[in-house]
């Protein structure tokens, strides 16, 4: 861990029978997004990062600034780190215009008021609400409030900027403009951010890199496109909208756990490594029957949900009676028409039918 810049981060920490061990890095000016279900551990993380925990061991650095080294006993306390917060709710002070917002970081680091101000004035107006700048949090709407605290939190100019699920709150209108205002002025001033989302898209469009957090453990990681592409975790096959079996991979696809071969076509992958088969639900047949014919991939599932897709019904899976454990989840979208004809409903069971050609292999972390 001896780079001059970006952020350098490896720490353990255990809280009521949770463990988070783990060694990141963020290079100066990549944008690295965070995802994973609920209890991976990105709270932790993000709370690690801006010093609002102190892990049981652990080292950071941000731009070659040692922030936390539990080793000699370095821990430098979050006003004092330069870390930028933007959170789901902006949290603006309710008394302050929002000029004063955004000029109260450089004012604390000691910058003159006229300095700070003028720095304000120009980030107000990069992010589209200049002419607001005398308004309250109050006399202000959700994504002007969401604007004034992205130029709040990049006023100090920070060595890192922590985006915790900022669209999250944010209404279907404000949403996409605030996704592209993120992008261009995170590009424009090359700032190092970590991305805590949920939302695909948001890691698309926003993010050059991808990990994927599960029991406080990095499972996955890669450029933001080939990991929402070519999902190795069944949280990133989820949110990328895709199925996904583990196994191990063999000359036919993917063998799993209970020994059921999922056919399919391999891409780089060696026999006998940890795999995975991932495709979409709009490839998956629904039978009130096991089908015959020409599907080599078939399994039966208990419908566990019907979830309205636009034009579509989600059918999501879990176990039937006797039937694999790794069903647990599996989707597949339908016509309603189609779940009409079957009669199909929560608790029914019914046969899920994959052609080969329509599931891809790949490796995955073991």
């Amino acid at each position: 861990m001896s780079a001059p810049s970006g952020v350098e981060l490896a720490a353990r920490l255990e809280r009521d029978g949770f463990a988070l061990e783990l060694e990141l890095t963020v290079a100066a000016g990549e944008v690295v997004a965070v995802l994973g279900p609920n209890g991976a551990g990105k709270s932790t993380l993000l709370g690690i990062l801006s010093g609002l925990l102190r892990p049981d061991s652990g080292l950071l650095r941000v731009d070659g600034r040692t922030l936390l080294d539990t080793a000699d006993g370095t821990f430098v306390p979050p006003h004092r780190r330069g870390v930028g917060l933007l959170a789901q709710e902006a949290l603006l002070f309710p008394h302050l215009s929002a000029l004063a917002n955004v000029a109260f970081g450089p004012r604390a680091q000691g910058t003159p008021r006229a300095a700070a101000e003028e720095r304000a004035r120009g980030l107000l107006a990069d992010v589209g609400v200049g002419e607001l700048a005398a308004r309250r949090p109050a006399q202000l709407s959700g994504g002007q409030q969401q604007r004034v605290a992205l130029a709040r939190a990049l006023a100090p100019r920070p060595g890192l900027l922590l985006l915790d699920e900022p669209l999250a709150a944010l209404d279907v209108d404000a949403t996409p403009a605030m996704r592209t205002l993120l992008r261009r002025v995170i590009a424009d001033g090359k700032q190092t951010a970590l991305l805590v989302t949920h939302d695909a898209l948001d890691a698309l469009v926003l993010a050059d890199r991808v990990v994927v957090l599960d029991r406080g453990r990095v499972v996955e990681h890669g450029p933001a496109r080939e990991v929402l592409a070519r999902p190795r975790s069944p949280f990133s096959a989820r949110i990328a909208g895709l199925d996904l079996v583990p196994g191990t991979a063999d000359a036919g696809g993917v063998r799993t756990a209970d020994g059921t071969e999922i056919h399919g076509r391999s891409v780089e992958v060696v026999a006998g490594e940890p795999a995975v088969a991932v495709f979409p639900p709009s490839a998956v047949a629904v039978h009130a029957r096991r089908p015959g014919g020409s599907p080599r991939n078939v399994f039966p599932v208990r419908v566990a949900a019907l979830e309205p897709r636009g034009d579509a019904v989600r059918l999501r899976a879990a176990p039937a009676a006797g039937g694999p454990d790794w069903v647990s989840g599996l989707a597949a979208d339908v016509t309603p028409a189609a779940v009409a004809e079957l009669g199909v409903e929560p608790g029914h069971e019914v046969w899920f039918a994959v052609k080969a050609t329509e599931v891809a292999v790949h490796g995955r972390h073991a």
